[in-house]
């Protein structure tokens, strides 16, 4: 009995710590959250976890935290390499003077832990997640109001008159996005397969693209294999026709790009069930229709996979505090009365991963000072 209440006591302490990350982990009623980390977490992986940060710390600094416990520098460096390996932190190195340095770090439950465990799923596991994040981490993922992904055009879906960033374009963003480029399976859509739910837009599974260092780990990890950006574009090309959304990280230089469909992704799922889910999307683009020449085919309201279209009068008519700007819909118009336009304040994205999740700080800081007053 002692050991249950200690082991609670372990996960309770790191759900208090992860809490603190940018993008946090709030307790629940129920308990799910520890549910959850006890899918994960051994309970000495638990207590190691707790003396991570979330920013990236060289293996020394972690063992002056822990050297009390009396565990030797190699076995904390092998503790906390087996615990990379298992998806449960992330980890990155380099090289200086011929000498490897090696840096730890918390990560966030998405994007993170949960992708991590790309082949170690099971029905319990996803069940649990499901539960956690419509009990507490919705309200927590959208409170700042500031995005993990972003959402980008479908190349074919922009006119070439139209002037587009760098970041909202398509190839620009593979052609300068780094190697490796890794593609490992939709961890979204690979859920819905073992619970017998299948994706009801596409077979692809192949769709999650990771880029650099990002890449380097997926690959390293058995998650991912290596492409060249040649098939990216190729497979890119297969996404787009089958109506996905493209989902970068949002930033200026992504370190990955999800392919996302409104039946399995569970941010698109969760999103769509509010009311005017674009306010909490990071789009440049909204869709218009010449209601003149629509025909009222229905085929647009199929592909959208925000429920931001529908037939009134024979026309179709898009609901701006739903549609996201993915272009899915322009495509397959048969009239080609759909089109993409530039919203009229652009949104610039974080210059890279680490800016995007130092806005989220300073959003959710901006937040508390709010309640307080």
């Amino acid at each position: 009995m002692n050991e249950i209440i200690e082991n609670n006591d372990v996960y309770r302490n790191l759900q208090k710590h992860l809490d603190k990350m940018p993008v946090g982990y709030p307790p629940t009623e129920s308990g799910a959250e520890l549910r959850l980390l006890k899918h994960l977490f051994a309970p000495e992986e638990a207590e190691l976890a707790i003396k991570l940060s979330y920013m990236p710390e060289t293996l020394e600094k972690i063992y002056g935290k822990v050297k009390k416990s009396r565990i030797t520098i190699e076995d904390l460096e092998f503790k906390l390499d087996e615990m990379y390996n298992k998806g449960l932190i992330n980890y990155g190195k380099k090289v200086d003077e011929d000498k490897t340095i090696k840096y730890y770090a918390n990560a966030p439950l998405i994007i993170g832990m949960f992708e991590y465990q790309l082949k170690r799923l099971t029905k319990d596991f996803i069940k649990d997640f499901k539960a956690y994040l419509d009990e507490a981490f919705w309200e927590e993922y959208n409170k700042p109001k500031v995005p993990q992904l972003r959402t980008i055009p479908i190349e074919r879906s922009i006119s070439h008159e139209q002037t587009i960033a760098s970041y909202d374009d398509l190839r620009s963003i593979i052609q300068n996005c780094g190697e490796p480029i890794g593609i490992a399976e939709c961890i979204c859509r690979k859920s819905k397969d073992l619970l017998g739910e299948p994706c009801e837009k596409s077979d692809l599974r192949e769709v999650c693209f990771t880029f650099r260092t990002a890449a380097e780990s997926y690959i390293e990890k058995g998650l991912a294999r290596s492409i060249t950006k040649e098939e990216a574009l190729e497979i890119l090309e297969k996404v787009e026709e089958a109506g996905l959304v493209l989902q970068p990280g949002n930033s200026q230089r992504p370190m990955c790009i999800c392919c996302c469909c409104g039946c399995c992704c569970e941010i698109l799922t969760h999103q769509k069930k509010l009311s005017e889910p674009a306010i909490l999307f990071a789009t440049n683009f909204i869709a218009e229709v010449d209601e003149e020449l629509c025909v009222g085919c229905e085929i647009c309201v199929d592909r959208c996979n925000m429920e931001a279209i529908s037939i009134i009068d024979n026309k179709s008519k898009v609901n701006q505090m739903r549609c996201i700007g993915c272009g899915a819909c322009v495509l397959t118009c048969t009239s080609e009365v759909i089109s993409l336009k530039n919203k009229v304040e652009a949104i610039i994205p974080p210059k890279n991963t680490a800016d995007t999740y130092m806005q989220i700080m300073k959003a959710k800081h901006q937040l508390s000072i709010t309640k307080k007053n």
